[in-house]
Protein backbone atom coordinates (compact mmCIF):
# COMPACT_ATOMS: atom_id res chain seq x y z
CA UNK A 1 0.00 0.00 0.00
CA UNK A 2 0.89 3.38 -0.27
CA UNK A 3 0.82 5.80 2.34
CA UNK A 4 0.98 9.57 2.99
CA UNK A 5 2.31 11.11 5.81
CA UNK A 6 2.17 14.16 7.20
CA UNK A 7 4.04 15.75 10.07
CA UNK A 8 2.12 19.17 10.73
CA UNK A 9 4.28 21.71 12.51
CA UNK A 10 4.64 24.73 13.15
CA UNK A 11 7.48 26.18 11.74
CA UNK A 12 7.11 23.84 8.74
CA UNK A 13 4.97 20.82 7.32
CA UNK A 14 6.87 17.91 6.32
CA UNK A 15 4.88 15.78 3.65
CA UNK A 16 5.99 12.07 3.14
CA UNK A 17 5.34 8.85 1.10
CA UNK A 18 5.79 5.50 2.45
CA UNK A 19 4.41 2.02 3.21
CA UNK A 20 3.05 -0.06 5.94
CA UNK A 21 6.64 -1.43 6.91
CA UNK A 22 7.23 2.24 8.08
CA UNK A 23 10.03 2.47 4.73
CA UNK A 24 9.69 6.32 3.59
CA UNK A 25 10.36 6.15 -0.34
CA UNK A 26 10.49 9.91 -0.34
CA UNK A 27 9.67 13.39 1.75
CA UNK A 28 9.62 16.87 1.14
CA UNK A 29 9.30 20.28 3.32
CA UNK A 30 6.86 23.45 3.23
CA UNK A 31 6.85 26.36 5.25
CA UNK A 32 3.90 26.51 7.51
CA UNK A 33 2.51 29.66 6.22
CA UNK A 34 -1.94 30.03 6.25
CA UNK A 35 -3.88 26.88 5.70
CA UNK A 36 -5.06 29.35 1.89
CA UNK A 37 -1.41 28.84 1.52
CA UNK A 38 0.22 25.86 2.38
CA UNK A 39 -2.93 23.19 2.24
CA UNK A 40 -3.53 23.53 -1.64
CA UNK A 41 0.55 22.49 -2.06
CA UNK A 42 0.09 19.80 0.57
CA UNK A 43 -2.87 18.33 -1.34
CA UNK A 44 -1.41 18.92 -4.98
CA UNK A 45 1.23 16.58 -3.25
CA UNK A 46 -0.25 13.40 -2.06
CA UNK A 47 -3.03 13.14 -5.47
CA UNK A 48 -0.25 12.83 -7.61
CA UNK A 49 0.81 10.61 -5.19
CA UNK A 50 -2.60 8.77 -5.50
CA UNK A 51 -2.15 7.47 -1.54
CA UNK A 52 -4.41 5.11 -0.59
CA UNK A 53 -4.80 6.54 2.98
CA UNK A 54 -3.19 9.86 5.13
CA UNK A 55 -1.72 9.99 8.41
CA UNK A 56 -1.31 13.21 10.30
CA UNK A 57 0.70 14.55 13.39
CA UNK A 58 -0.59 18.09 14.44
CA UNK A 59 0.52 20.64 16.17
CA UNK A 60 -2.28 21.55 18.80
CA UNK A 61 -3.93 21.61 20.67
CA UNK A 62 -6.60 19.48 18.61
CA UNK A 63 -9.54 18.01 18.66
CA UNK A 64 -9.21 14.21 18.53
CA UNK A 65 -12.22 12.78 19.71
CA UNK A 66 -14.11 11.03 16.93
CA UNK A 67 -17.59 11.56 18.70
CA UNK A 68 -16.87 15.36 18.62
CA UNK A 69 -18.66 18.05 16.55
CA UNK A 70 -15.09 19.23 16.25
CA UNK A 71 -12.92 16.29 15.20
CA UNK A 72 -10.21 16.64 13.38
CA UNK A 73 -9.68 20.44 14.28
CA UNK A 74 -6.32 22.30 14.80
CA UNK A 75 -8.36 24.72 17.71
CA UNK A 76 -6.84 27.14 20.28
CA UNK A 77 -3.61 27.40 18.44
CA UNK A 78 -1.58 30.39 19.14
CA UNK A 79 -0.77 30.18 15.32
CA UNK A 80 -4.04 32.32 14.85
CA UNK A 81 -4.69 31.38 11.00
CA UNK A 82 -4.59 27.88 11.67
CA UNK A 83 -7.26 28.18 14.83
CA UNK A 84 -10.55 26.22 14.58
CA UNK A 85 -9.32 25.01 11.20
CA UNK A 86 -10.65 21.68 10.11
CA UNK A 87 -7.45 20.22 8.93
CA UNK A 88 -8.86 16.70 8.57
CA UNK A 89 -11.87 17.55 6.73
CA UNK A 90 -9.93 19.28 4.25
CA UNK A 91 -7.63 16.66 3.32
CA UNK A 92 -10.45 14.22 3.33
CA UNK A 93 -12.33 16.10 1.12
CA UNK A 94 -9.69 16.31 -1.46
CA UNK A 95 -8.44 12.94 -1.64
CA UNK A 96 -10.99 11.15 -0.66
CA UNK A 97 -9.16 8.69 1.54
CA UNK A 98 -8.73 7.54 5.13
CA UNK A 99 -6.93 10.46 7.06
CA UNK A 100 -5.33 9.36 10.31
CA UNK A 101 -5.42 11.92 12.60
CA UNK A 102 -3.20 12.92 15.96
CA UNK A 103 -0.58 15.02 17.53
CA UNK A 104 2.27 15.46 16.40
CA UNK A 105 3.95 13.68 19.73
CA UNK A 106 1.79 11.42 19.48
CA UNK A 107 2.96 10.01 16.09
CA UNK A 108 6.22 10.45 17.91
CA UNK A 109 5.74 7.94 20.41
CA UNK A 110 3.48 5.73 17.35
CA UNK A 111 6.92 5.76 15.34
CA UNK A 112 8.67 4.72 18.04
CA UNK A 113 6.52 1.77 19.90
CA UNK A 114 6.01 0.12 15.88
CA UNK A 115 8.92 0.89 14.37
CA UNK A 116 11.92 1.62 16.90
CA UNK A 117 13.45 1.25 20.29
CA UNK A 118 9.84 0.59 21.84
CA UNK A 119 8.51 -1.90 19.47
CA UNK A 120 7.24 -4.60 21.81
CA UNK A 121 6.43 -2.05 24.79
CA UNK A 122 2.51 -1.00 25.56
CA UNK A 123 3.28 1.75 27.50
CA UNK A 124 5.65 4.29 26.38
CA UNK A 125 6.24 7.96 26.44
CA UNK A 126 8.31 10.01 24.09
CA UNK A 127 8.86 14.24 25.33
CA UNK A 128 10.40 16.27 22.36
CA UNK A 129 12.06 19.28 24.16
CA UNK A 130 13.01 22.36 21.29
CA UNK A 131 10.64 25.34 20.70
CA UNK A 132 8.11 24.32 23.22
CA UNK A 133 8.13 20.82 24.74
CA UNK A 134 5.64 18.12 23.90
CA UNK A 135 4.93 14.50 25.31
CA UNK A 136 3.10 11.52 23.49
CA UNK A 137 1.76 8.80 25.77
CA UNK A 138 1.35 5.22 24.50
CA UNK A 139 -1.10 3.14 27.34
CA UNK A 140 -1.64 -0.48 27.12
CA UNK A 141 -0.72 0.14 23.55
CA UNK A 142 -2.87 3.09 23.01
CA UNK A 143 -2.29 6.72 21.96
CA UNK A 144 -4.05 8.55 25.60
CA UNK A 145 -6.33 11.16 24.58
CA UNK A 146 -8.59 11.49 28.02
CA UNK A 147 -10.81 14.80 27.51
CA UNK A 148 -8.35 16.03 24.87
CA UNK A 149 -4.87 14.70 24.80
CA UNK A 150 -1.93 14.96 26.61
CA UNK A 151 -0.12 18.40 27.21
CA UNK A 152 2.30 17.45 29.82
CA UNK A 153 5.03 19.74 28.45
CA UNK A 154 3.17 22.06 31.17
CA UNK A 155 3.40 20.28 34.38
CA UNK A 156 4.58 22.74 36.72
CA UNK A 157 7.57 22.73 38.26
CA UNK A 158 9.59 23.88 41.42
CA UNK A 159 12.52 26.08 40.59
CA UNK A 160 15.81 25.81 42.16
CA UNK A 161 17.04 28.11 44.73
CA UNK A 162 19.68 29.27 42.07
CA UNK A 163 17.58 30.28 39.45
CA UNK A 164 16.08 33.43 39.26
CA UNK A 165 14.92 33.35 35.92
CA UNK A 166 10.80 33.82 35.98
CA UNK A 167 10.14 31.45 33.33
CA UNK A 168 8.79 31.86 29.74
CA UNK A 169 5.41 30.26 29.59
CA UNK A 170 2.74 33.02 28.82
CA UNK A 171 0.54 30.59 30.74
CA UNK A 172 2.25 29.29 33.68
CA UNK A 173 5.75 30.73 33.58
CA UNK A 174 7.28 27.88 35.44
CA UNK A 175 5.93 24.63 33.54
CA UNK A 176 8.42 22.74 32.12
CA UNK A 177 8.08 24.56 28.66
CA UNK A 178 8.32 28.01 30.42
CA UNK A 179 12.07 26.38 32.26
CA UNK A 180 13.24 24.37 29.57
CA UNK A 181 12.25 24.65 26.33
CA UNK A 182 15.28 25.90 23.89
CA UNK A 183 14.17 30.07 23.80
CA UNK A 184 14.17 29.16 27.79
CA UNK A 185 17.66 28.41 27.90
CA UNK A 186 18.28 31.34 25.37
CA UNK A 187 16.43 33.99 27.58
CA UNK A 188 18.03 32.31 31.13
CA UNK A 189 21.50 32.60 29.72
CA UNK A 190 21.25 34.97 26.83
CA UNK A 191 23.08 32.87 24.33
CA UNK A 192 21.32 29.71 21.84
CA UNK A 193 21.52 26.15 23.34
CA UNK A 194 24.32 25.44 20.73
CA UNK A 195 26.71 27.98 21.97
CA UNK A 196 26.31 27.05 25.50
CA UNK A 197 27.35 23.36 25.00
CA UNK A 198 30.53 23.42 27.23
CA UNK A 199 29.15 25.17 30.39
CA UNK A 200 28.15 22.63 32.91
CA UNK A 201 25.88 24.71 34.58
CA UNK A 202 23.60 25.67 32.16
CA UNK A 203 22.98 21.31 31.37
CA UNK A 204 23.08 20.58 35.16
CA UNK A 205 20.20 23.21 36.02
CA UNK A 206 18.26 22.01 32.55
CA UNK A 207 18.81 18.47 33.33
CA UNK A 208 17.36 18.93 37.30
CA UNK A 209 14.09 19.95 35.80
CA UNK A 210 13.86 17.60 33.15
CA UNK A 211 14.32 15.30 35.82
CA UNK A 212 11.44 16.52 38.11
CA UNK A 213 9.00 15.91 35.21
CA UNK A 214 10.42 12.85 34.43
CA UNK A 215 9.68 11.31 38.07
CA UNK A 216 6.15 13.17 37.55
CA UNK A 217 5.61 11.01 34.65
CA UNK A 218 7.28 8.08 36.11
CA UNK A 219 5.06 7.80 39.20
CA UNK A 220 1.64 8.36 37.29
CA UNK A 221 2.13 6.93 34.12
CA UNK A 222 4.49 4.14 34.82
CA UNK A 223 5.99 4.10 31.61
CA UNK A 224 8.78 0.98 30.53
CA UNK A 225 10.51 3.48 28.43
CA UNK A 226 11.11 7.12 28.47
CA UNK A 227 12.32 8.59 24.74
CA UNK A 228 14.05 12.35 24.86
CA UNK A 229 14.10 13.97 21.19
CA UNK A 230 14.00 17.59 20.26
CA UNK A 231 16.96 19.95 19.67
CA UNK A 232 17.52 20.56 22.93
CA UNK A 233 18.32 16.87 23.48
CA UNK A 234 21.03 17.09 20.77
CA UNK A 235 23.06 18.13 23.78
CA UNK A 236 23.89 14.32 25.01
CA UNK A 237 25.69 15.39 27.92
CA UNK A 238 22.40 16.08 29.28
CA UNK A 239 21.44 12.21 29.66
CA UNK A 240 23.59 10.83 32.24
CA UNK A 241 23.18 14.49 34.26
CA UNK A 242 18.73 13.34 33.92
CA UNK A 243 19.65 9.61 35.07
CA UNK A 244 21.08 10.58 37.90
CA UNK A 245 18.92 13.21 39.36
CA UNK A 246 15.62 11.03 38.51
CA UNK A 247 17.16 8.19 40.52
CA UNK A 248 18.08 11.00 42.91
CA UNK A 249 14.59 12.06 43.47
CA UNK A 250 13.06 9.20 43.51
CA UNK A 251 15.19 8.04 46.36
CA UNK A 252 14.77 4.50 46.33
CA UNK A 253 11.13 4.67 46.00
CA UNK A 254 9.84 3.02 42.79
CA UNK A 255 12.12 -0.65 42.24
CA UNK A 256 11.62 -1.74 38.94
CA UNK A 257 13.96 -3.76 36.30
CA UNK A 258 13.85 -0.67 34.63
CA UNK A 259 14.91 2.20 36.70
CA UNK A 260 17.77 -0.57 37.58
CA UNK A 261 18.65 -0.53 34.14
CA UNK A 262 17.99 3.40 33.77
CA UNK A 263 20.71 3.59 30.62
CA UNK A 264 18.29 1.75 29.00
CA UNK A 265 15.37 3.09 30.19
CA UNK A 266 15.68 6.62 29.73
CA UNK A 267 17.07 7.11 26.23
CA UNK A 268 17.32 9.53 22.64
CA UNK A 269 15.26 8.81 19.93
CA UNK A 270 15.92 5.89 17.75
CA UNK A 271 15.20 6.24 14.09
CA UNK A 272 17.43 9.69 12.91
CA UNK A 273 14.14 11.98 13.49
CA UNK A 274 12.12 10.46 11.30
CA UNK A 275 9.85 8.88 14.48
CA UNK A 276 6.82 11.60 13.65
CA UNK A 277 6.88 10.57 10.31
CA UNK A 278 7.08 7.06 10.99
CA UNK A 279 4.30 7.15 13.06
CA UNK A 280 2.19 9.28 10.46
CA UNK A 281 2.21 6.09 8.01
CA UNK A 282 1.26 4.02 10.60
CA UNK A 283 -1.66 6.50 11.48
CA UNK A 284 -2.42 6.16 7.80
CA UNK A 285 -2.01 2.55 8.07
CA UNK A 286 -4.88 2.37 11.21
CA UNK A 287 -7.29 4.39 9.20
CA UNK A 288 -7.43 2.39 6.21
CA UNK A 289 -7.94 -0.59 8.45
CA UNK A 290 -10.80 1.19 10.40
CA UNK A 291 -12.40 1.96 6.26
CA UNK A 292 -11.62 -1.75 4.98
CA UNK A 293 -13.27 -3.28 8.51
Amino acid sequence: MKLGALEAGGTKMVCALGDETGKIFEQISIPTLTPEETVPKMIEYFQKAQVDALGIGCFGPIDPDKNSATYGYITSTPKLAWADYNIVGAFEKALGCPVGFDTDVNGSVLGEATFGQAKGKSNVIYITIGTGVGVGVLIEGKLLHGMLHPEAGHVLIRKREDDAYEGRCPYHKTCLEGLAAGPAVEARWGKKAIELKDDQKVWDLEAYYIAQALCGYILTLSPEMIILGGGVMHQEQLFPLIRKYVKEMLNGYIKTEELNNIDSYIVPASLHDDQGIMGCLELGRRALGEGKG
